[in-house]
């Protein structure tokens, strides 16, 4: 045989045995094709609702007060029905009122999570890009059937909540923390930093502030702790309340400082502002962020150094995660008594070393064992409350500072939880006393402030 005639031979069996391979690769995507879903045609309704919007914000006045919210809802209402007319569409009473609280939550609201924010059964809103849309409520995380347009339309909300209080949020500035009008808290990412597009978590605050008796009720904490906690506030004890997040923390510290007398003065320092103080005299600053070049900045520190300059009774900083924690502990150690802040941490123990490590923060290169005289000079009480696996909330420890024993801070606990067990899903315990008064009741006492026995436990049975 001929070698031409070979290659020929070879290359024909090569043939043969690659066309069933060939053919049933074939047969595998006409499989694969035949069973993927096809893309979902775009809601009708949605459709709608954009082109009438469109169409609204082209006709509106852009001259309008938008402040006035009476005036512009009856104005778009008018202009809503016209077009509705206009166009010949016939919608039934319910599908044509959903439209329009839909078009007026775009113009004049928050978007789709204007029904959420309304909601006061809801304490959390999360949004992870525009497609997923989940709700806190009792303590609990579920999702909602709540859809934005795309990210752009996320995007618009986010710069609708942080334009009016001068944040911003771009490429150059792609995260930012904000407050609602309502003063509720409020976080956002945007891409490249979110890989999902833009997240919103806003963290919803009581429409009615929660008082004393409220914390009661929920079993936050008893009346006796409590009872103890205002006397506390009242002599002016330096406390802080620590916690891990969404444990309730600014809720108490919020319910706490409204044992404070009303003649006294009182500044808060937040980064965004949340405390809802109701005395007269209260003197509100939050920080401000760097402008598009870089400068302006006001921090926590910053704040804290000029408050002592404002003649303040009391300074309340609505967290300390950083330097400001050194300037803290040296105003609660000049004079101004009665000072109040929270922390994150995981138990009153923890919540003096994070203090440490915050302090070492501000770079000074201060000794530990100088650090932990400042801290045991400044601070009298911790408050540890957490968010228990029910979703409830629940002061947990509250725990004095005694003072140091040679390079250790001593700590004692005044009340603690007790779990008994879970019954139909929800935690059963009590906060109690542990029988020991604290070495700072001459403080209190020296206030004129007098506490039965039974409170710390003594002569009671539980």
């Amino acid at each position: 045989m001929s070698l031409l005639r070979r290659i020929e031979r070879n290359q024909q069996v090569a043939v043969d045995q690659l066309t069933p391979v060939a053919e049933h690769s074939t047969r595998l995507e006409e499989l694969r094709i035949r069973r993927a879903p096809a893309a979902p045609a775009r809601d009708a309704f949605q459709d709608l609702k954009s082109r009438i919007h469109n169409k609204l914000l082209a006709e509106l006045d852009p001259k309008m007060d938008v402040s006035k919210t009476d005036e512009v809802r009856q104005t778009i209402e008018e202009m809503y029905d016209a077009m509705l007319a206009q166009e010949n569409l016939i919608l039934g009473r319910a599908d044509r009122q959903r439209l329009l609280e839909q078009i007026v939550a775009e113009i004049l609201g928050y978007g789709p999570i204007e029904p959420l924010l309304a909601d006061d059964t809801i304490t959390e809103i999360m949004v992870n890009g525009p497609n997923a849309v989940y709700i806190e409520r009792a303590g609990r995380i579920e999702p909602t059937d709540i859809r934005f347009e795309n990210d752009e339309h996320v995007l618009r909300i986010i710069d609708r909540i942080v334009s009016p209080l001068g944040r911003r949020i771009d490429e150059s500035q792609p995260y930012v923390d904000a407050r609602l009008p309502d003063g509720s808290r409020v976080n956002a990412v945007i891409p490249p930093l979110s890989l999902i597009g833009p997240v919103l978590t806003i963290r919803k605050f009581a429409r009615i502030p929660i008082t004393a008796q409220t914390l009661i009720e929920l079993g936050t904490i008893t009346p006796e702790a409590l009872e103890f906690c205002k006397a506390c506030v009242q002599a002016k004890l330096n406390m802080v309340i620590s916690g891990g997040t969404g444990s309730g923390k600014t809720t108490t510290l919020n319910v706490f400082s409204a044992f404070i007398p009303n003649d006294e003065r009182i500044i808060t320092i937040e980064n965004a502002a949340e405390l809802q103080l109701q005395q007269d005299h209260v003197i509100p600053l939050e920080t401000r962020p760097p402008n598009v070049e870089g400068k302006g900045e006001i921090t926590m520190r910053q704040l804290v150094i000029n408050s002592l300059r404002m003649r303040p009774d009391r300074i309340i900083v609505g967290e300390c995660r950083g330097a400001e924690a050194l300037d803290m502990l040296q105003a609660m150690n000049t004079g101004h008594d009665g000072s109040m802040t929270t922390a994150h941490s995981n138990s009153p123990r923890d919540t003096l070393a994070r203090l440490e490590t915050m302090v070492l923060m501000a770079g000074m290169d201060l000794p530990l064992r100088a650090i932990r005289e400042q801290i045991a000079s400044a601070l009298h009480l911790v408050v540890h409350q957490e968010r228990m696996r029910d979703g409830s909330r629940k002061i947990t420890k509250i725990t004095e500072v005694q003072g140091m024993e040679g390079d250790v801070i001593v700590m004692q606990d005044i009340f603690t939880f007790e779990q008994q067990g879970i019954e139909g899903g929800k935690v059963i315990g009590r906060l109690k006393p542990t029988g020991i008064r604290p070495k700072f009741m001459e403080i209190i006492e020296a206030a004129n402030i007098h506490l039965p026995p039974t409170i710390f436990g003594m002569g009671r049975r539980y």
